[in-house]
């Protein structure tokens, strides 16, 4: 089943789970240990400008971190990290994004977002009280274990990480 067929209203985000695995999931018992590595993984691709596909990113984050058994308290703030670093990418670039999380092996979970906003590195702003954006790399870089940027020929890719364990 792909990721249409499971969120049909959300035509834009295309999802694949499993670290290199393409196609429906494997519905076996031993597919869906939460210690599976082939199971460890969540990929999206947004389209531009597909500010609703956040909230799908943030579904199926929560989703995938409660099936590999982490903490309500690191889902609660994975998905806000990995909000703002997808509404980011999508507003700020005008293009579409890729999202990735992956627990590691060494109870890690790291959350990537590529876009193609080449030599365009995220700036925190200083927001009034008053302002409805421009706090998101602030609360990043307060709850993350570690976060960064990786520029690339063709855009960037914006990190962090949270320990799981």
């Amino acid at each position: 089943m792909d990721g249409q067929a499971r969120f049909p209203r959300q035509r834009s985000a295309t999802w694949r789970e499993g670290a290199e695995h393409r196609g429906p999931v494997a519905q076996t018992p031993a597919a869906h240990q939460p210690g599976c590595a082939l199971h460890r993984r969540l990929h999206a691709a947004l389209d531009a400008a597909d500010l609703p596909a956040v909230g799908a990113v943030r579904r199926r984050l929560r989703a995938a971190l409660d099936h590999w058994g982490l903490p309500a308290e690191l889902s609660d703030t994975a998905e806000l990290l990995a909000s703002e670093l997808v509404t980011n990418a999508l507003v700020h670039t005008g293009r579409g994004a890729v999202f990735d999380a992956v627990l590691t092996g060494g109870s890690r979970l790291r959350v990537e977002v590529q876009d193609a906003a080449g030599g365009q590195v995220p700036n925190r702003r200083a927001a009034s009280e008053t302002a409805t954006s421009g706090r998101g790399l602030l609360l990043v870089e307060a709850l993350a274990d570690d976060w960064g940027v990786q520029l690339r020929a063709d855009g960037k890719t914006t990190w962090f990480e949270l320990s799981a364990g």
